[in-house]
């Protein structure tokens, strides 16, 4: 798998949102180049794990305005995701905190992470078939994990940080969408919305009476309709499973 850019990829393939239920208050995704802030960040830990942070009253992370915590994808660096939160015409004083993965991968190029690994030769194999890659019946090895890793993680930014969940949106890219949505799913927050670029549906069994008690959560989902890893059919499904019309 490439490891371009998740900016790239949401706006270089044919992309298109296909499930938007936005909050009065919710960030709007814009490519306007007048809405553009530049970025500067610091870098922190948090819950163990290595942390990016713009925005705010200093473009750190300062102040205690909204916050909004996005995932990278497999095979991302850290800081992957970094430039969405020029693009974002967020609230003045909105904060943006990109953790990164755990695990490093040998890809051979840059700081490759992966919040959990996957099978490679599998994904191949499927797409030389033409096969339609079915995930929803599948709690992906690893995923337990990650979860974990995600909750100590918000508590922490919640004690840290002075977050308060309702006023925090979770979101991510690709692997970094599945985490975000199992992580706000299995928690007893109520959080402020959910971001998913490029995900899909996974853990169906265990999402299913999850997402009963999320009705009307803010959504904001985007997927290239010729994802050639993770079908744009699926996240279709992922859609009509979090408007609670599955399928």
């Amino acid at each position: 798998m490439s490891r371009t850019s998740a900016w790239a990829l949401v706006i270089g393939r044919r992309c298109r949102g296909i499930a938007v239920d936005s909050a009065d208050s919710g960030a709007r995704i814009s490519t306007n180049s007048r809405n553009r802030r530049s970025t500067s960040m610091r870098m922190d830990t948090l819950g163990g794990l290595t942390v990016r942070l713009t925005g705010g009253i200093d473009d750190k992370g300062g102040g205690n305005g909204p916050l909004v915590v996005l995932l990278h994808g497999f095979g991302a660096p850290g800081d992957d995701l970094v430039p969405l939160s020029e693009y974002l015409d967020a609230p003045a004083g909105t904060r943006f905190l990109f953790p990164e993965a755990s695990i490093s991968i040998p890809m051979g190029f840059g700081d490759s992470r992966a919040w959990w690994m996957i099978d490679m030769a599998r994904i191949q194999a499927d797409r030389a078939a033409g096969k339609v890659r079915d995930m929803s019946g599948e709690i992906p090895r690893g995923l337990t994990e990650a979860r974990e890793h995600m909750k100590v993680l918000l508590d922490e930014i919640q004690k840290k940080l002075g977050a308060d969940p309702k006023r925090t949106v979770l979101g991510g890219f690709s692997q970094g969408a599945m985490l975000s949505c199992d992580a706000l799913l299995h928690s007893t927050q109520s959080y402020a919305g959910l971001i998913q670029l490029s995900g899909t549906l996974v853990a169906k069994q265990e999402w299913a009476p999850l997402l009963t008690k999320r009705k009307g959560l803010p959504l904001f989902q985007s997927h290239g309709t010729q994802d050639p890893i993770l079908p744009y059919a699926m996240a279709e499904r992922l859609r009509d499973e979090l408007r609670g019309r599955p399928r």
